[in-house]
């Protein structure tokens, strides 16, 4: 594998740019655009092989989407206690729409996603506390909504209606130290997605580098709705913890930024 520069990369990113629409190297394949730009790049997947002391990723997404992007895959302490599948999914789930179809008759699921800005219809939140230096999860009853009366009354006979105890946390420090062995430093790069023929075609259009990811920055996206955590559980299995940002925020994490496209 090559070692290539940034000033090298940034030429091949605006290259790439200039070739117009290229057709999808990875078609049906949900991370094509990525995968397409990988390959045109002649890189392993989200791995930079730059001549540079910190980590590098690349990343991808569609330029007019309004998917949330996964920032990285966290579950919540105590780690010990496996809160999303022992006490979360059994307690505060509920029967999943394809149970006794797909899955078996009683499968139930845990499917959240949630911030800090407003409570989801089912009374949870994020709650980040500078105090504890954590990242909690909440949960309110009085917040749930009327349409969830049912599924609020089976949480009360299994658990009761009050705040989650213990609170499912993520401590500043761990947090930290996954977010700048992951996030530290990125090339986030969008592009514009066509079908024609039958055939996925994308264009790349823009592309940032952004370095030195700042973990105050994090914590406000967190608390402004920015930032979502989502959950994914059903009895079957956990598809894992995931926090995730909207379209377009990237550059708030960041303390530098520099356009490239």
């Amino acid at each position: 594998m090559r070692v290539i520069t940034k000033a090298e990369l940034i030429q091949s990113l605006q290259d790439i740019a200039a070739m117009g629409w290229i057709k999808n190297g990875r078609p049906g394949n949900h991370g094509g655009i990525g995968n397409t730009l990988e390959d045109l790049l002649g890189i392993p997947e989200n791995n930079l092989p730059l001549p540079d002391a910190a980590d590098w990723e690349l990343k991808t997404q569609s330029l007019h989407t309004k998917s949330l992007t996964t920032l990285f895959h966290c579950e919540p302490s105590p780690i010990t206690l496996k809160f999303v599948p022992a006490i979360l999914l059994p307690n505060y789930g509920w029967l999943h729409q394809e149970a006794g179809q797909k899955y078996p008759r009683g499968e139930m699921s845990f499917r959240q996603t949630i911030n800090g800005l407003a409570r989801s219809d089912r009374g949870f939140k994020v709650v980040v506390d500078r105090t504890l230096q954590q990242v909690l999860v909440s949960f309110d009853a009085a917040s749930v909504s009327s349409r969830h009366a049912e599924w609020l009354r089976n949480v009360q006979k299994k658990i009761g209606l009050g705040e989650l105890s213990p609170q499912p946390y993520w401590d500043f420090t761990a947090l930290k130290r996954k977010i700048d062995a992951k996030l530290n430093n990125c090339f986030f790069v969008q592009a514009s997605v066509k079908r024609q023929a039958g055939i996925d075609y994308c264009r790349f259009e823009r592309a940032m580098m952004l370095e030195e990811l700042d973990f105050v920055g994090f914590l406000k996206c967190l608390e402004d709705g920015i930032i979502l955590v989502d959950f994914d559980a059903r009895t079957g299995h956990n598809h894992g913890t995931k926090f995730r940002i909207r379209q377009n925020s990237w550059p708030l994490l960041y303390k530098q930024k520099q356009i490239i496209l």
